[in-house]
């Protein structure tokens, strides 16, 4: 005969069996809608978890409170589809793989992260329009949607962290998109694990997958899923160090100092040792370096550019700009002030007229936008000799405007902040490089 803590086991087993069947059956069902997403579908192992309410993950499992997940399904299925699609969501976009940075509250920090990262993997599911995953949308989750989208900014966790810092926003507004889009548990996001940079090389390496997938054999599915598409392209797009590239608008010149790279020490010391004090090899008294001699700087000033972006890109800049080993000791750098027209052009030619542009600097103009007519000045400036080596043109813009047809004798880059950005008419001749306003390197 059973006793009562042989049947109270042989009860919770079940249950879990029953909780572990009712995912297998949701994976399922989500697979023939987006199949696109097979391999995030099938990545988490699903395993009991006594203290997550209702779900969590940690990127590798799928972890689920068999009480709670089995009165979901019971209430209506789609509530589970929702929790297992919500969790992929965070994994393929790495939001459990982003740690609070250096300098603030990490408790006030984790607390608008988790809320960005629900907002968003609920704003991807929504944008879906599957019956599987369909339910009642809330007026405050339909307005706060259509602020977010009403800018034209992508809906990624980064960006709405960004809005949810707004010193204005109001305490009880946060709660209550805290209440209507709370679906999962993050707590395990924070714990230390070796095996969380291998990880997150796996979810990137799936995301990939994904987007060829679906630039490729699905189509048709990327058309259904516009949201989820530009959100892969966006987390897919190569990262580069600003610093580094800024080296394209280098010139590789020679100049008088020791350059202890190519000293041979070997050679040095034998010399010392065998002839009595007479080195075979002197330090070369010349070094090649790549140093900024001539660029351009464009600023978007039109109303459409927000100043507080143009701030954060030019306080990057002058970052760059100021550290001793990238620049000449005399050089010509432009700074232009763009919206329809030229309306400012200042001279930099060294590192005291930099330092006093930066504290001196306003934004001049709030017009339309055209980027021709920068160029068309530059090139000007070019006819009239002004420019000897002109390597590039930095053009800084949110992206709306007209952009000029043919390709200028120079290298020009577009830039974008993450935060606000539209690239798609940029000319197939430019560079466009995306910065992140938290994190530069990219």
């Amino acid at each position: 005969m059973k006793n009562a803590i042989f049947r109270e086991k042989e009860q919770r087993l079940e249950l879990e069996e029953l909780a572990g069947d009712i995912l297998s059956h949701s994976r399922n069902e989500l697979y023939l809608s987006l199949r696109f997403c097979d391999r995030a579908l099938s990545r988490l192992r699903f395993a009991p978890h006594a203290e997550l309410s209702p779900a969590g993950t940690d990127g590798l499992f799928l972890f689920y409170r068999t009480d709670e997940l089995i009165r979901l399904f019971y209430a209506d299925p789609r509530y589970v589809n929702r929790v297992y699609l919500h969790l992929i969501m965070h994994c393929l976009f790495e939001h459990l793989f982003t740690d609070p940075p250096s300098g603030v509250d990490p408790a006030i920090w984790k607390r608008k992260w988790n809320l960005a990262c629900d907002i968003t993997s609920e704003f991807l599911l929504d944008g879906l329009y599957l019956p599987c995953l369909h339910h009642r949308k809330s007026a405050l989750r339909l307005s706060f949607f259509q602020e977010l989208t009403k800018t034209g900014m992508i809906v990624t966790a980064q960006n709405v962290f960004g809005r949810l810092s707004d010193p204005e926003a109001d305490p009880e507004s946060f709660s209550a998109l805290e209440r209507e889009f709370h679906a999962d548990d993050h707590r395990l996001w924070y714990t230390p694990s070796s095996a969380r940079q291998q990880t997150r090389t796996l979810w990137k390496d799936i995301r990939e997958r994904m987007q060829t997938e679906l630039e490729t054999f699905s189509k048709e599915a990327a058309s259904l899923a516009p949201a989820l598409s530009t959100q892969i392209r966006t987390a897919n797009r190569r990262r580069y160090d600003y610093r580094r590239f800024l080296r394209r608008f280098c010139v590789l010149r020679e100049e008088m100092q020791v350059d202890p790279d190519s000293f041979d020490y070997i050679y040095y010391h034998y010399g010392l040792e065998h002839y009595h004090n007479m080195p075979l090899i002197e330090p070369l008294e010349t070094k090649e370096v790549y140093r900024i001699e001539e660029f351009v700087l464009v600023i978007d000033t039109s109303m459409s550019c927000d100043g507080r972006l143009v701030n954060r890109f030019l306080e990057e800049t002058w970052a760059v700009l100021s550290e001793s080993e990238t620049y000449s000791r005399r050089f010509h750098i432009r700074i232009l002030q763009c919206d329809e027209k030229v309306r400012q052009d200042t001279l930099i030619t060294s590192q005291e007229e930099l330092r006093s542009y930066q504290k001196a600097f306003t934004v001049t103009g709030r017009g339309g936008t055209d980027f021709r007519p920068a160029f068309a000045y530059v090139n000007s400036l070019a006819a009239k000799g002004v420019f000897h080596h002109l390597r590039g043109l930095l053009y800084f813009t949110d992206g709306y405007g007209i952009y000029p047809v043919k390709r200028p004798r120079y290298d020009t880059a577009f830039i974008f902040l993450k935060e606000d950005y539209r690239d798609t008419d940029v000319p197939p001749w430019a560079i466009k490089l995306i910065l992140d306003p938290a994190n530069p390197s990219l």
